[in-house]
């Protein structure tokens, strides 16, 4: 067995930990301190610890810092980055400059359970939840890490599927004791988990992003064998209860593909479906999946959908696409390739 890592504990862990070590209370705010703000890579760095207490910690936790083993850079500049997660497993993140703006797309699970037919991640299948630990490494180790200024949960798995390491990374990154980042500058998708959607509605500010894709049930089925467990309807239902007309905001996402889901007709419906819900909806190009026999519709009938949709009122706008070069666009996130299968030997 390794040692404990001690990124990605809450404050009340570290408590804990402090008192194993019969050091006072306050000591698991300096600890805190060191992990969150001072960002520090070793135990022994922790240089308000008695040096005797350093000793004995570092017998049993380590900070849990570790690099990525890979990387690529798009021409664009987004830059995919590869961790380890375990044994002979790995999970990728994504780095994406924009203007004044830095964003993380990070990873929660290393693989998916649901199976989306239009996502690579899906495919290669779900092997572990990541920890709270391997989740915020991906947001430490990252040479950027300090010039971040938004973190997406859109990168590899169902954030709402491993919900007790997500809430404890949430409160890490805005509790004062932790990162102390406004929830406005964290997103996280679902494709609505009712149970973990409520919780994150009643306890997180953080902005909400639902994976859409039709409002047509049967369609949406086609696409999302999830459906069948988790209705849009009922997820909408829900979302349609709480109040997004402050601090939190909520997207629809909506990949647009040729001759499926990209006609007026299902703007119209997708309208009507989100009347009542201040939101907006992001249009997203579909990004050639092997052996899925979908196109991405054309730029002219997403602007069209685009238009119609705002004509109605719903604020729409066409997202952009990143890091399609390096496989690092939506979608398009999988470990289950040599070159990363591989990818350890360099670490």
């Amino acid at each position: 067995m390794g040692k404990k890592q001690l990124r990605g504990m809450t404050l009340d862990e570290l408590k804990a930990v402090a008192a194993e070590a019969a050091l006072p209370g306050y000591a698991a705010g300096q600890i805190a301190d060191w992990l969150y703000k001072k960002r520090a890579d070793g135990i022994q760095s922790m240089a308000n610890l008695p040096a005797a207490k350093r000793n004995l910690l570092e017998e049993t936790y380590e900070t849990g810092a570790t690099p990525p083993v890979n990387a690529m850079q798009s021409a664009d500049g987004t830059i995919k980055y590869l961790f380890k997660a375990g044994e002979n497993r790995f999970v990728e993140s994504v780095y994406i400059p924009s203007g004044d703006r830095a964003t993380l797309c990070v990873s929660s699970q290393a693989g998916c359970k649901m199976g989306c037919l239009f996502c690579m991640t899906g495919k290669q299948g779900f092997a572990a939840n990541l920890t709270a630990a391997e989740i915020l490494n991906q947001i430490h180790s990252i040479p950027e890490a300090a010039k971040l200024t938004n973190i997406v949960f859109m990168g590899m798995g169902e954030p709402l599927d491993n919900a007790s390491e997500l809430f404890k990374v949430l409160d890490i990154l805005t509790a004062p004791y932790g990162y102390a980042w406004s929830p406005k500058r964290i997103t996280v998708s679902t494709i609505g988990l009712p149970k973990s959607l409520k919780r994150f509605l009643d306890e997180s500010n953080c902005h909400l992003a639902v994976s859409l894709h039709s409002p047509y049930p049967a369609e949406r089925l086609s696409l999302m064998p999830a459906e069948k467990a988790f209705p849009m309807a009922d997820t909408i239902e829900l979302i349609r209860q709480y109040d997004f007309s402050h601090q939190r905001r909520v997207s629809f996402e909506y990949i647009m593909f040729k001759g499926l889901n990209d006609s007026r007709k299902h703007a119209e419906d997708l309208a009507r479906l989100l009347c009542r819900i201040p939101c907006r909806v992001n249009l997203i190009r579909f990004h050639a999946v092997p052996g899925v026999p979908l196109e991405s519709a054309d730029t002219a009938q997403m602007e069209a959908f685009r238009d119609t949709l705002n004509a109605k009122g719903i604020l729409c706008t066409v997202r952009s696409s990143r890091g399609e070069d390096i496989l690092a666009a939506c979608g398009m996130l999988s470990t289950a390739k040599k070159d990363y299968i591989c990818a350890d030997e360099i670490s």
